[in-house]
């Protein structure tokens, strides 16, 4: 209950928000897309988002593209005896019909692999949203500075290194 009235507080006073950035795409609403500023040569980034389905069916994101870097893979940080391991969400982000749903909550977050660039603060980022049933969306993630009190929930203290262990 608390959660959702947050997702509904935040989603009402989003336009008041200095830097915010929005897209709408049929009953897609997506709120500021963001990634996280890295050191100099970090081999990846991570990208969060809020996405809100208005619409009576659900839908789901499948993966983000982005020319950006070498690509994008939606992830998710599952706790097992207390180790921590990022796993793919190889069937994608469940978006339920009227849910707003954070890919930043519960661990989950996307990771731009191998950069083009060192994306600083103030850049934007190209991206591609691909979900099931709406369809592509293009949306700009802009890059905001890192500092260890604004990571997601789940990644403090986390070797941000090379997925999968690589």
């Amino acid at each position: 209950m608390k959660k959702t009235l947050f997702a509904t507080l935040l989603f009402i006073m989003s336009p008041m928000t200095v830097g915010a950035h929005d897209f709408n795409a049929g009953s897609i609403y997506i709120d500021h897309p963001m990634i996280q500023e890295a050191p100099p040569n970090a081999p990846v980034l991570g990208g969060y988002i809020m996405l809100q389905n208005n619409g009576a069916e659900d839908d789901r994101l499948l993966g983000i593209e982005s020319d950006a870097v070498e690509k994008v893979e939606l992830h998710q940080t599952v706790m097992t005896n207390d180790i921590a391991k990022m796993t793919p969400m190889t069937e994608g982000l469940p978006l339920p019909a009227g849910a707003i749903v954070w890919l930043g909550d519960a661990g989950t977050h996307a990771m731009f692999i191998k950069p083009n660039a060192r994306y600083l603060e103030g850049d934007e980022v190209p991206a591609t949203l691909v979900f099931e049933k709406a369809g592509r969306i293009d949306v700009m993630f802009k890059v905001e500075k890192r500092t260890g009190s604004d990571m997601a929930p789940g990644h403090q203290g986390m070797d941000m290194g090379e997925p999968n262990g690589q």
